[in-house]
């Protein structure tokens, strides 16, 4: 395999995920209970062989950096290689924050300079996935390729939301196309591209534009050795409100799309120390994913808990998603909400009731599908009803609640 050095693309901002992002960037949202989302590019590149990894960062990094510490859940706390943490920074030229991929690798080239190194493998860190990029790296180096792009296929009605890529008879790709509104084909780009060295250093050299997908490689696909790896696996873009909920749920049909179980392809991760998961006597737990140090005394159904959630006697959880210690009181119920970490929800409340039509009046492109959101350190006060499609801001106290009055669907708190 190519000696490679992986770039995981993890600063970028990520209002589509609206108050889950307001403290912390995409790449370090919990998902699927115990894991954060850039856990599985990570394992991904361990489980390959690969051991040389840089994360780019910008955007409301403490939470990712804590994750990341060193590495070693991921076995990357190595002399040679190993994880590195790559902060923006002023260049003697100027700049600092970074103002798109190709920025953020750009001002990164001594780095790449400097590695023993063939290819340059660019990840992003805000996808789900399980994949072996060896496939991809040796057909980059069979064709000898200046560039090689994993793309899957894609729903026509799904092609907007993607770079689309053409490709000619012996997949060499002929066109690429960021977020079109008529698409060419339905293979889309999975923002997983390998580079050949040299050719990665003077491109950004030669192109000063700030993007990969929006301006760089609509431009040289054509004019150089690009070629397409087609990837039949799962793989989900987690990159919104509704799109992050559908994969956390999917997580708990019976055969799940994505296998968290597979002893062959183990997802790492940081775990603190907690405890089993404890069910009281009178709790009912029904197709729900459970972490340690849960602790269930109520009903819980088709629902992700991350470490630490605690459901208080006589609460119902129901076709929600909640992140590390959330807290749910006493009698309370919480119906297709999604729960921050360390949210505080008081006795008695009832979290998403009613009208599902009514968009949010402030995003109401972000959330309109009739969940609700309560952002992190949220403290939700006893006897309060919220509405659907809400979003309650990230330490967000009881004195903005007003006692006995609902927060109605679509409102902002």
């Amino acid at each position: 395999m190519l000696r490679t050095l992986a770039l995981i693309l993890a600063g970028g901002d990520s209002p589509a995920l609206s108050v889950l992002t307001a403290e912390r960037t995409e790449a370090a949202v919990p998902f699927g209970g115990k894991y954060r989302i850039i856990d599985f590019p990570l394992s991904n590149c361990v489980n390959t062989g690969i051991y040389n990894v840089g994360v780019l960062t910008q955007f409301r990094s403490r939470s990712l950096n804590t994750h990341l510490g060193v590495g070693r859940p991921w076995d990357l706390d190595r002399a040679q290689g190993g994880l590195r943490t790559l902060h923006p920074s002023p260049t003697p030229e100027g700049g600092g924050w970074q103002r798109g991929t190709a920025d953020a690798v750009r001002y990164n080239l001594d780095l790449i300079e400097d590695q023993p190194i063939d290819a340059v493998l660019m990840l992003a860190g805000d996808h789900v996935y399980k994949m072996t990029y060896k496939p991809l790296l040796d057909l980059h180096e069979e064709r000898q390729a200046d560039l090689t792009m994993a793309v899957r296929s894609v729903s026509p009605h799904d092609a907007r939301r993607f770079g689309i890529v053409a490709l000619g008879a012996d997949g060499r790709v002929d066109r690429f196309d960021e977020k079109p509104r008529r698409a060419a084909s339905n293979l889309a780009s999975m923002g997983i591209y390998v580079f050949r060295k040299e050719f990665l250093i003077n491109l950004l050299r030669e192109h000063t534009e700030q993007d990969f997908g929006r301006h760089i490689l609509p431009k040289i696909v054509g004019r150089c050795n690009a070629y397409a790896y087609t990837f039949q696996g799962y793989w989900a873009d987690v990159g919104t409100v509704q799109a992050y909920y559908e994969a956390n749920i999917a997580l708990l049909a019976e055969s799940p799309a994505l296998d968290l179980y597979d002893p062959e392809w183990v997802i790492h991760t940081t775990s603190a120390d907690r405890a089993g998961v404890e069910i009281g006597a009178s709790a009912r737990v029904e197709n729900s994913l459970l972490s340690d140090g849960c602790r269930v005394f109520g009903t819980v159904t088709n629902s992700v808990l991350s470490p630490g959630v605690y459901v208080a006697p006589g609460a119902v959880v129901r076709d929600s998603v909640l992140m590390g210690d959330a807290w749910i009181g006493p009698d309370t119920v919480i119906d297709r909400c999604i729960i921050d970490e360390s949210a505080h929800i008081a006795a008695g409340s009832v979290v998403g009731e009613g009208d599902a039509t009514t968009p949010n009046q402030a995003a109401p492109e972000r959330l309109n599908t009739g969940l609700t959101l309560v952002g992190t350190h949220a403290h939700i006060p006893e006897g309060t009803t919220i509405g659907r499609n809400v979003a309650i801001r990230p330490r967000t106290t009881a004195a903005a609640f007003v006692k006995g009055r609902a927060v109605p669907s679509g409102a902002t708190v």
